[in-house]
């Protein structure tokens, strides 16, 4: 386990993919976890998640590939296009989470709205 809680549970959530399973428990979950997983059940890759006093539980979607983007690079607006390139299979498939200033979104929403970020994740 590292200190990332989000690189943990989306390496929880691909290693019960690749085993058959569709419902991951993850021990330790945070806001920005929240966050990352409400932007991915919006998109489908996750079909819901709930959270009880010590545990998340999450039921996965039509994911084929999830993880953290490791260091968080800082991007502006321009360089988005380059990263998309680098983690995402082809365009118009998938999509990469963005922290800006205005909080997480996808990087679609942060390219229409003109503003950089740090990369969070990327999902497809």
């Amino acid at each position: 386990m590292s200190q990332d809680v989000v690189a943990d549970a989306l390496n929880q959530m691909m290693n019960i993919r690749r085993a058959g399973k569709e419902i991951v428990e993850v021990k330790r979950h945070s806001k920005l976890l929240s966050s990352v997983l409400a932007i991915a059940k919006l998109k489908g890759y996750v079909k819901s998640y709930k959270t009880d006093k010590t545990n998340l539980k999450i039921e996965l979607g039509k994911l084929n590939n999830c993880n953290a983007i490791k260091p968080r690079f800082m991007v502006k607006v321009d360089e988005i296009e380059k990263y998309v390139k680098r983690y995402l299979p082809a365009k118009n498939i998938g999509f990469l989470i963005i922290s800006t200033s205005q909080g997480l979104m996808t990087h679609q929403t942060a390219q229409d709205k003109n503003i950089g970020g740090s990369l969070i994740a990327y999902f497809y």
